[in-house]
This record gives C-alpha cells, structure tokens and sequence, in this order.
C-alpha cells in the first residue's frame, strides 16, 4: 500500500515538472508583452557602493516603442568626499554636513533598436525620461569627544568640530532624517538598455547612461568645499521584473 502512495506521488510529481517544463518551452523566444514591472539597484559616479533604487512601470505603445513612469530613490554625494576611520574602527566622513537623497519620478519612452534572437542573445533599446527631483537635505551626524569623558552627537560643524581624532563614528541610522529641508528640481537622462534572458515573463537587463539633476538652491553637503546646485553622473542599474 505504501509502495503504490509513493508511486501515485512521484507520478503526480513527474507530470507537474513536465507542465512547468513546457511551459517555460512555450514562453521561450516569446517576448510579446503589453505591461513590465522592474525593480533595480544602481551605481553611479555621484553614489556610493550603491548609489539608489528604481522601480518602473512600462506600457506597449507599439512594437517597437515603450512608455514607462518611474520612481528613483538616489544618496548624492559630493565628489570631495573622503572616509576615515576612527580610533574606535568606526568610519565616517570628515567634513561632510549633510546628506541628499533625491527622489526623481519619472516618465520617458523606450524605442526597441535590436531584438534578441529566439532563445539567446541580447536585446539593445535606447531610452530617455524626465521628471521633477524632490531633494531632501538631511543633517549628518557624528560623535564628537568634547573631552576624555564626554561624547556629543550632533550635526557636523566645521567651527565647532575642528579636530578630525576627536571624532568618534557617525550618529545612529537615519538619525536628523526629521530635521531635512526640501530643495525641488528637476532631472533628465538618456541610456541604453541590454536586456538579457529567453522568456517572456521575466526580464533581466543592464542599464547604462547619463543623468544631469538641479536644485532651485544650492546643497550644503561639505561646507568647506564647493557645493553645487546641479548635477551629473554616468550610471548603470542592475534591474530585474516580470511582464504580461
């Protein structure tokens, strides 16, 4: 009796596995869609290790051409930015007074350029978006040894916290985020996509391009250096979603 129940389940196994399997056949070199959902992290010249995160919405217009909105989450730094390490082990930047995080929706258009052969190869598009650019402008903190027994943590002041070895690590994760100021502006960018893999309900790619960004202000990120109220950074964005 036990011998027929694992018979009946590895049958039932085999079947459902076969079904997966042609249907992934079937999707293969299909890749006629009319909706994507994709989700992405980026690097970029103006980032960190990683410079933000993208999720974007796209629509079949025609063929060969794509509407898409979408929303990007970026950390902008300034270029003079440079990481030390404490006593303690700990990291922070010396200098810095503030962060910007950026947040960019967008709409643009793709235009498909060359398609991918059935089962292989790599699809090319060219695209371009625009958007307004909400800039919050949030204090950054540090640790500061007033003297051998007491510790401040506040928002970095060159006038007041003009030794770098006092400095003991940074202020706790998302600590003075409450305290952000606003910039509003506007951002554009142009790429090429290559997207990769063989069906049609998934899709993984490589963005690579140009983004130029302004503030209707100038970002106090290093007091002491030159900041700027506008922007730019080569990018690529890792992205990965699904269609229908």
């Amino acid at each position: 009796m036990i011998s027929i129940r694992i018979k009946f389940i590895l049958a039932l196994f085999f079947v459902a596995s076969f079904s997966e399997v042609l249907a992934q056949r079937e999707d293969a070199g299909n890749y006629e869609y009319d909706k994507e959902f994709i989700f992405g992290l980026n690097k970029n010249t103006n980032g960190g290790l990683i410079g933000g995160l993208m999720f974007k919405v796209g629509t079949r217009i025609s063929d060969e051409q794509f509407s898409f909105f979408a929303v990007e989450l970026a950390n902008v730094k300034n270029p003079k930015e440079v990481r030390y390490n404490t006593v303690l082990g700990n990291s922070y930047i010396f200098g810095k007074s503030n962060y910007l995080y950026s947040i960019r929706p967008q709409y643009g258009r793709e235009v498909i350029l060359f398609r991918k052969a059935p089962n292989q190869g790599v699809q090319v598009s060219a695209l371009a978006a625009v958007g307004p650019s909400i800039g919050l402008i949030a204090p950054y903190y540090i640790e500061y040894a007033v003297n051998r027994l007491e510790t401040v943590r506040e928002q970095y002041n060159p006038e007041v916290h003009q030794s770098r070895f006092n400095i003991l690590g940074t202020g706790r994760l998302f600590e003075g985020l409450g305290e952000s100021q606003l910039a509003i502006g506007a951002n554009a960018k142009a790429a090429i996509n290559l997207e990769f893999g063989v069906f049609r309900s998934n899709v993984t790619g490589l963005e690579l391009g140009y983004m130029i960004e302004g503030f209707n202000k100038e970002i106090p990120l290093i007091p002491t250096a030159e900041n700027r109220q506008f922007f730019q950074a080569a990018y690529f964005t890792f992205y990965y979603g699904f269609r229908k």
